[in-house]
């Protein structure tokens, strides 16, 4: 059986999963690095945020005070007076809230009342003022100079990140030479100041912010989907709760007219700010998504987001968003891309690879969202993307090395062997392969030999065409009864074939043994019923008939390739070979073949009778000498399939000695 060139596989299939698994993961890291799939990964982050469960009461420890388009028409437009802003804080002052935010920058005057505004600033404490960092050339916005230098100042500079959404928070920030709080910071400090709740160096890092039971650890530059971001001042994630919409707030108009009770202010945070769309002081936030209209949210929100999370922070334990280190990170997405390529190893079907490839995909989205309900920000884009690189990469490469090695194995094995026996080779390829090699292996199997007697009379009388025409009528016929009872062409040779039972795949029990003595058997039978018929065919054309000589031996062999790189051929060597030919040749006048009746003589060795049971009629032909062999065989000749199973072994039949 010769095949075409062998090729030795690099590595075993695992070992190349290994490479492709920790190839794509760098590779992925490589496009995290770069940046390129950061933008996806903050979309999956705030998509986390949306989804995850809050609670829908609004928070209500703050109250906002909003300045509408309806506000600045009442009052005159913008911006408003210092006149006005004293009325508004004034105003919020008698129903004692604990503090009080004015997000309206107030570095100049804006008559009439800038003496009312600058004492009711410096006569209250709870008041905090905003003012803007401002970076580069850029001095910012200063505060009202009534309170400079106090501690009644917080810059309101809000942190957008490309694509202009809000995911950070600023709690201080660093000029060279003072350090500045935020608004939102100052005016949370002062709640919790009442509930006896501090600001304080943590413990086990004094550069880390403690409120309460929980530290806010400092964001870093590559913090959860982050590549190299901007991580000046002490920055930390904003998870956003409540939902977006969550706070309470009234107008400034209702404010002023005092139609709001006392209770709605008392004991609060109030925040007073613009939400009108003319002001333009609007931003993005996880909650926004989508292009429908009105998905922005006023500074003045923000800064409310900003301070509802540091009371939950302080007052009860919250912790912020935790995010794993870079190493960590790394860890994760090899893992994913493991078990993609685990994936490619293990499911051939395309709809098993589409289900548990999307069964991973769930599995992994899942696993990252509970995460983040917990406070972890898990990866879930490189990881996805390592996931499914690897699976398909191992699979295309492990469905290009089986292709390989079916075509090697449908090569060697499929033109002589049943498509069952073809299956059950590919199926159990890997007892059977050493890469795209059969692997060289000890078998016990079944040997048969055949020649035909009278094939020089008979290619005498034809011509080379009519000859070759004969001889592959012959051989077809005999091939397809050999695949039939599961055998294998191991040679032709002439007028000859060599057939073997129990090849490639390895014979692990005595009833796979006795199974293939039996369909050696078998198939001679059938083979002479066969060429019976050829030969009545041949005698109503008036052309010469033909009978055949088989011998059949069981026993152990050694089967592999051999051959060069260019031409290789599987082939079975052992002295069960070379018996089973002896006994085909044996004594060529012995029960010679009566081409009409009888055309085909059947003789076994001892060891392939003791596998047949009572199936076949035999008789004994003796303890032979074969010619190379040192010792006797035991010889017998098959006559027929038995007519009764009661017949122990078919010994009791003719002897013959010699």
């Amino acid at each position: 059986m010769p095949v075409g060139p062998w090729r030795n596989l690099a590595t075993s299939k695992l070992g190349a999963a290994a490479l492709v698994v920790i190839l794509t993961a760098g590779g992925v890291l490589g496009l995290r690095g770069a940046r390129l799939l950061e933008s996806v990964e903050l979309a999956a982050y705030d998509w986390f945020i949306r989804m995850r469960p809050f609670d829908p009461a609004p928070d209500s420890r703050i109250l906002l005070v909003t300045v509408t388009e309806a506000d600045l028409q009442a009052q005159g437009g913008w911006p408003l007076s210092d006149r006005v802003l004293a009325q508004t804080v004034e105003t919020l002052a008698r129903y004692q809230p604990r503090a009080i935010g004015l997000d309206i920058y107030r570095d100049v005057p804006v008559p009439p009342g800038r003496k009312e505004l600058d004492a009711v600033l410096a006569g209250d404490p709870r008041v905090i003022v905003v003012r803007k960092f401002g970076e580069g050339p850029s001095d910012g916005v200063p505060p009202p100079a009534v309170l400079k230098n106090t501690d009644q100042v917080g810059f309101n500079d809000i942190l957008v990140d490309p694509g202009g959404t809000v995911r950070r928070g600023l709690l201080f920030m660093d000029d060279g030479r003072t350090t500045a709080y935020s608004f939102a910071l100052r005016l949370a400090l002062l709640y919790l100041q009442a509930e006896g709740v501090t600001a304080r160096p943590d413990e086990t890092d004094p550069r880390q912010l403690r409120l309460g039971r929980s530290t806010i650890r400092p964001f870093e530059p590559n913090d959860g989907a982050y590549v190299r971001a901007d991580a000046r001042g002490y920055q930390f994630l904003l998870d956003f709760r409540p939902g977006k919409g969550s706070f309470p707030s009234v107008s400034l108009t209702s404010l002023l007219s005092g139609t709001i009770g006392p209770e709605v202010i008392r004991n609060k945070v109030a925040l007073v700010g613009v939400t009108a769309e003319s002001v333009k002081d609007l931003f993005y936030t996880p909650h926004s998504r989508g292009l429908p209209e009105q998905q922005n949210v006023a500074g003045l929100a923000v800064h409310a987001y900003v301070v509802s999370q540091l009371l939950r922070i302080g007052l009860e334990g919250a912790s912020p968003m935790a995010a794993p280190t870079g190493w960590q990170d790394a860890v994760w997405v090899l893992l994913w891309s493991a078990a993609g390529g685990l994936i490619g190893l293990w499911v051939r079907s395309p709809w098993w690879f589409s289900l548990t490839a999307g069964g991973l995909m769930l599995g992994l989205a899942l696993f990252d969202f509970l995460a983040f309900v917990a406070g972890w920000w898990l990866a879930l884009v490189p990881p996805a993307i390592g996931g499914l690189v690897s699976a398909a990469v191992v699979t295309a490469y492990v469905s290009y090395q089986e292709t390989v090695q079916r075509a090697v194995l449908m090569q060697l094995f499929s033109r002589h062997v049943s498509k069952e026996v073809a299956e059950s080779i590919w199926r159990q390829r890997d007892q059977f392969l050493d890469g795209q090699r059969p692997r060289s292996q000890g078998l016990i199997v079944t040997a048969l030999f055949t020649d035909l007697m009278g094939f020089t009379t008979v290619s005498e009388k034809l011509g080379p065409e009519a000859l070759m025409e004969w001889l592959n009528e012959y051989m077809d016929a005999m091939a397809r009864q050999v695949s039939r009872h599961g055998g294998v062409i191991e040679q032709y040779a002439g007028d000859s074939i060599v057939v073997i039972f129990g090849v490639p795949v390895p014979r692990r029990s005595d009833v796979e043994i006795r199974q293939d003595a039996v369909n050696a058997v078998n198939c001679a039978l059938a083979m002479e019923e066969t060429l019976l018929e050829l030969n009545r065919r041949r005698r109503a054309a008036d052309k010469a008939m033909t009978g055949m000589r088989i011998g059949i031996f069981t026993g152990p062999v050694v089967a592999g390739t051999i051959g060069s790189a260019e031409r290789s051929e599987y082939v079975v060597v052992g002295d069960t070979m070379n018996t089973a030919s002896r006994l085909e040749s044996f004594d060529k006048d012995l029960f010679p073949p009566d081409a009409g009746s009888s055309p085909c003589r059947i003789l076994i060795g001892e060891t392939t009778l003791c596998h047949l049971g009572d199936q076949f009629e035999t008789e004994r032909v003796g303890d032979v000498s074969l010619k190379g062999k040192a010792h006797k065989v035991g010889v017998y000749r098959v006559i027929g399939r038995a007519q009764t199973q009661s017949r122990p072994l078919g010994l009791e039949g003719t002897s013959w000695e010699p």
